[in-house]
């Protein structure tokens, strides 16, 4: 008969089994799409980028030039969602050809900020394609000319591209990986990129997508006080029998600097308790398996003998192995991997902050902005 330590380990072991073995396999980095270097005059006048700004002067600058390196005739729209700082000012002084800035109208109670912005620019938009863009985004020269590329070989009607997030500071290193890979985890991309089943991923820095369609659909009200938007989008577009692609790239970069753990902090809270939909019994699992997968192999490791030992060490090593694919894609030391049970540990609480923050009435806060439970 096994003793309860064996049986936890034989539990973590199978749970990580299940994981390595699945057939989507979301600890993979297999769906990618990379850019080469390409001619600047190609013509995108077929596209139209909306950016969503609020109180982004530091790095609205930089997304702008980055657009004027993609082609000629690409058409910018800039939504100001009543920034308070210099954004305004920033967005003028690029004097950028086919730039139109737009001042947001008041947000109306049941819309959240960044779709309001994106709905009220989608409704200037009257060209073939919209590329709905994150005010913080660089684009690599030749990225937009992929997307679109991708877009018609395949037959898509929506391509989202994760960016390549901050890496700089010790904070970022032990956090910001993570966050891609265990939204993979949540949001298989191999399933998303299938038709014939409901998962839906997608990343909202970075979304082309054909106008027609997202406005058949009815814009973004149709998703108009969604917390994860871009998820959101994915799944109404897919769900409308339309087929979506969301993949990894190192062309479509952040700017934005998460270099302290309560800038992280906010960031994950803002949006995990509304990834578990709001349940109390998945946030139990959810609990539950990642002290399962993460903790108990390392009590097993320093505390337990025999086959509780060895199972441990085979939890560990399916620990790492799973990680190092997001590593080595951002090209970071594969040491990090070894930390793995400290970064869940910080998720894990970053999780049930934002669960507590719910059920003290707030939804969600971003941006200077409360969103209120309903």
């Amino acid at each position: 008969m096994f003793d309860v330590e064996t049986g936890l380990a034989i539990f973590s072991a199978l749970l990580w089994l299940m994981t390595l073995l699945l057939p989507w396999q979301p600890w993979r980095t297999r769906e990618v799409l990379e850019v080469n270097a390409t001619d600047s005059s190609l013509d995108l006048s077929s596209i139209t980028v909306v950016i969503p700004a609020r109180n982004e002067a530091d790095v609205i600058a930089t997304t702008l030039a980055a657009l004027t390196r993609q082609g000629n005739g690409l058409k910018i729209i800039v939504v100001d969602d009543d920034s308070d700082d210099a954004t305004v000012k920033v967005v003028i002084r690029s004097g950028i050809k086919g730039l139109e800035l737009i001042q947001s109208d008041p947000l109306p109670r049941d819309w959240t900020g960044k779709l309001w912005a994106q709905e009220q620019g989608l409704k200037k938009v009257n060209t073939p394609y919209v590329l709905l863009l994150d005010a913080d985004i660089e684009l690599v020269p030749g990225t937009i000319q992929a997307a679109l590329k991708k877009l018609k070989q395949d037959n898509l009607q929506f391509v989202s591209l994760m960016a390549k997030l901050q890496f700089s500071t010790f904070w970022e290193k032990l956090l910001m990986p993570a966050f891609i890979y265990f939204f993979k985890m949540i949001y298989p991309f191999h399933l998303s990129n299938q038709s014939g089943n409901r998962v839906a991923a997608a990343a909202g820095g970075f979304i082309l997508v054909e106008t027609k369609i997202l406005k058949q659909i009815g814009g973004m009200s149709v998703i108009r006080d969604a917390i994860i938007d871009d998820c959101s989008l994915a799944k109404k577009i897919k769900s409308s029998g339309y087929k979506v692609w969301t993949g990894l790239t190192h062309a479509v970069i952040s700017q934005r600097p998460y270099s302290n753990l309560k800038d992280i902090w906010q960031m994950v809270a803002r949006t995990a308790f509304t990834q578990l939909h709001y349940s109390v019994g998945l946030l139990m699992v959810c609990t539950l398996v990642l002290i399962l997968v993460y903790w108990v192999p390392i009590v097993g490791l320093v505390f337990w003998q025999g086959m509780a030992f060895w199972l441990s060490v085979f939890s560990l090593a399916a620990m790492v192995l799973a990680y190092l694919p997001t590593l080595k894609f951002y090209n970071l030391h594969l040491g990090w991997a070894l930390l793995m049970p400290v970064t869940a540990a910080f998720y894990l609480l970053m999780t049930w902050s934002s669960a507590i923050r719910y059920w003290k009435g707030e939804r969600s806060r971003w941006k200077g902005r409360v969103y209120q439970n309903v």
